[in-house]
């Protein structure tokens, strides 16, 4: 089982950035990569993937503020927030291919 450790998550005032990061436990290079996020009470939600080539896409929520990206050296992929708002705030997974198996997530919370 591939195991993934996420970091970067913090307390951030609106409008202000965060850098998330994903590794894994084993190489990533022909792997799409996925970032999701759970908010309190909410479903767990698609927030953006990159596939092995580096193509990206984005939940329209997210779009034009967060940009996903992939170190294939490192074995990681990372989450760069901009323009964060409270409605951000939630647990952020990110997830290896279609494998089942998640990491412990990272908070992230948007507030004045």
């Amino acid at each position: 089982q591939v195991q993934l450790v996420e970091s970067g998550g913090g307390s951030v005032q609106p409008g202000g950035s965060l850098r998330l990061s994903c590794t894994a436990s084993r190489s990533i290079f022909s792997v799409y990569m996925t970032w999701y996020r759970q908010a309190p009470g909410k479903e767990r939600e698609l927030v953006a993937i990159i596939d092995s080539r580096g193509s990206t896409n984005y939940a329209d929520s997210v779009k034009g503020r967060f940009t996903i990206s992939r170190d294939n050296a490192k074995n990681t992929v990372y989450l760069q927030m901009y323009s964060l708002k409270p409605e951000d705030t939630a647990v952020y997974y990110c997830r290896y291919g279609g494998n089942l198996n998640w990491g412990q997530g990272t908070r992230v919370t948007v507030s004045s």
